[in-house]
């Protein structure tokens, strides 16, 4: 991993993220608990987060979207998914940090590299499940549908999970690995968070050059309506607006887009507050 605290890679971003959890863990009013995160995310996640352009928004859209993602995690195990498939797990800690059931399989897959780093600084946790980590390059077709194919035998249903994955793909990546995923009869639900209206043209300028070595390429006007033609069909969307107020963490308020946002239309308001969410896919 670099030294600055720019981002040059994919793997840069989960110490990001991890950080903002973190963050959340310390606070007296905290949403959730994550103790792991600041192990994980080590000085180099907090330059990294120090050097971030708005860090007050990029706080607020990780919190919420860790949330809704465990919200939607709790009710795909509910339906009956016995196994979780988390595709570029970076960092995540949900296996140590939520109520699962002890008999749920949980599979991580990532970079080796991350694998490794991550099984290094939680070798002595015990997780709430059956945990595995699988080092893995997901952009390896054959070895992925190979893996894909393995887990899906070995499971009565499986829910999916690509948690700020889909960005980074260009939208022929992102087809191929939902048909990928779709052709695997136990796979029945794939979670993911969304952004409508082009992740790359809604970036700021100062968002793009700071992700200028690792850039978002998922590209889609309507990226809900893009995975419903690949048969996928919305089985819950939480808005990341109504989340935001069932957590009692509104959006920040901050010059001049708290005043943009007072002075709109009520249609624009309306099309911001639908433009980014959570979904769980079912087939």
């Amino acid at each position: 991993m670099s030294k600055d605290s720019g981002i040059r890679s994919v793997a840069d971003t989960a110490l990001w993220v991890a950080t903002y959890r973190a963050q959340e863990t310390e606070r007296p009013d905290a949403l959730f608990h994550d103790p792991l995160a600041a192990r994980l995310a080590g000085d180099r996640g907090r330059k990294i987060a120090d050097a971030m352009p708005y860090p007050k928004i990029m706080y607020w859209i990780l919190v919420v979207r860790t949330l809704a993602i465990d919200r939607l995690i709790t009710h795909a195990i509910e339906r009956g998914a016995d196994t979780v498939l988390n595709l570029g797990a970076g960092l995540d800690t949900r296996p140590y940090r939520m109520k699962l059931p002890a008999s749920l399989r949980w599979i991580e897959v990532d970079f080796p590299d991350m694998i490794a780093y991550k099984n290094e600084i939680l070798s002595a946790e015990t997780p709430a499940c059956r945990l595995e980590r699988i080092a893995a390059d997901l952009s390896d077709i054959p070895a992925r549908r190979k893996l894909f194919a393995q887990i899906g035998e070995a499971s009565k249903e499986v829910s999916v999970i690509t948690e700020g994955l889909i960005p980074y793909l260009s939208s022929d990546d992102a087809a191929s690995l939902s048909a990928d995923l779709y052709a695997v009869p136990s796979i029945r639900s794939w979670i993911q968070d969304y952004r409508q209206g082009g992740i790359r043209r809604l970036a700021s300028r100062r968002m793009r050059d700071v992700m200028k070595d690792s850039p978002f390429k998922f590209d889609v006007d309507d990226s809900i309506g893009f995975f419903q033609k690949q048969g996928w069909s919305v089985g819950e969307n939480i808005l990341a607006a109504e989340e935001s107020i069932r957590i009692g963490r509104p959006f920040p308020f901050m010059f001049p887009w708290g005043l943009l946002m007072i002075a709109v239309p009520r249609r624009v308001k309306e099309k911001w507050r639908k433009s980014a969410g959570y979904l769980m896919y079912r087939k």
